[in-house]
């Protein structure tokens, strides 16, 4: 009789439920390990395959907040490929009335600002304290693979390990502002599978950062101590769209600094227009390291703005036009890859392109013969996949 060793970690109720599998090892690997013998039949080890999921698994799975289902559901959201399009799209249009009920906190600041540390503190206190957070850290991408470089998850070992806590990485794909384009549907899917608080962490490149404030409730600006007159004129695009700053690493020798470029930023937001209306922005401190001021300004600043946003109908309307304006924003892509996509465009691009850089044609005469050359053939009569409209091929 063949028996299987299996080390003491391994779950007893070997199943879909579990992430992790044992597999065979290669031929003569048993050798000194007690109680094996291996099946002189057996070729080779067996292919272990995961059970394909349909619209209603998704959404069952989903809904019963299975972490696993979850993670293969954002999987079909963020694919490129057009097999996966429609069905990605059947999950979210039967997932939608369950959504709409988290807070959406979005969470940027520059490079080395400590926001990752800063969300893995805040998030592991929200766990303890009953809610169930989902983190969505976009990280930048490679060039060479188009995978994450920085690998949030890892380096939020302690939130990760929280029963309430979600963390999902996700590439930026080299987008504008480091925000991928299925970061709304992931957001949605989380808030289906019951995470009351969706936490969005950027890049933080000072790009474009006005796609994270179109999507979220409340937008906090991260900070330093000591960031000179060059990088201030920088940040003040972003500084514009924050609900509330915050000086991080205020601990140490640094907390006297902090203290002061609190002070600074509460100066330069005396002449800048609100981000939200009824909402004053203010500058506060803390420590991330140490934990000190983190509780405090989730109580007093988000919990305060979202009560407020929701009692006079603000986060409401700002819901319905974020909406609207993902709308339209999907619109101009998909007009845009039927442009790039269409055969015509596709044939003379690169000698218009040539033209354009010997100097035989302005840019503007260039555009007009594009154009000219695209709305030669009606949308309608077009050779173009528009099953996954969303991607240029």
């Amino acid at each position: 009789m063949t028996k299987t060793y299996k080390p003491d970690w391994v779950p007893q109720q070997d199943d879909d439920k579990f992430a992790c599998r044992v597999m065979y090892g290669v031929k003569g690997g048993h050798e000194g390990m007690p109680n094996i013998t291996i099946d002189p039949e057996r070729k080779s080890a067996p292919v272990i395959k995961r059970k394909r999921l349909d619209v209603d698994d998704y959404v069952d799975g989903v809904l019963k907040g299975d972490r696993m289902v979850l993670s293969r559901a954002i999987t079909l959201v963020e694919s490129n490929a057009a097999a996966h399009f429609n069905m990605a799209q059947q999950v979210i249009q039967k997932l939608l009335p369950y959504t709409g009920k988290s807070s959406r906190i979005g969470i940027t600041g520059v490079p080395g600002a400590g926001k990752s540390t800063f969300i893995e503190a805040l998030g592991t206190n929200l766990c303890r304290a009953g809610h169930k957070v989902a983190v969505l850290a976009v990280d930048p991408s490679s060039t060479v693979t188009k995978g994450s470089i920085l690998g949030d998850k890892t380096r939020m070992e302690q939130l990760s390990r929280e029963e309430n806590a979600f963390v999902r990485p996700s590439p930026s794909g080299g987008t504008l502002g480091g925000l991928t384009r299925k970061s709304r549907e992931t957001l949605l899917l989380c808030e289906a599978a019951g995470y009351d608080t969706i936490l969005v962490e950027t890049v933080g490149v000072g790009q474009s950062e006005t796609t994270v404030r179109s999507m979220v409730d409340f937008f906090l600006l991260v900070v330093l101590t000591g960031a000179g007159d060059e990088l201030q004129g920088m940040k003040k695009g972003v500084m514009e769209l924050a609900d509330a700053i915050v000086v991080n690493k205020a601990d140490g020798d640094n907390k006297q600094r902090a203290f002061v470029t609190r002070a600074e930023y509460e100066r330069i937001l005396q002449f800048l227009r609100p981000a939200t209306e009824h909402w004053l922005t203010k500058a506060y401190t803390c420590s991330a390291f140490t934990g000190a001021g983190i509780m405090e300004l989730w109580h007093d600043v988000v919990e305060v703005f979202m009560q407020q946003g929701r009692g006079n109908g603000v986060l409401a309307e700002r819901r319905k036009q974020q909406t609207l304006s993902w709308v339209y924003t999907m619109v101009e892509e998909h007009l845009r890859n039927l442009f790039y996509r269409a055969p015509e465009i596709v044939a003379c691009k690169g000698s218009i392109e040539e033209a354009v850089v010997e100097g035989r044609l302005t840019a503007t005469m260039a555009v007009q013969e594009l154009i000219g050359k695209f709305s030669q053939t009606s949308l309608s009569g077009r050779n173009v996949d528009a099953s996954s409209p969303f991607e240029i091929k």
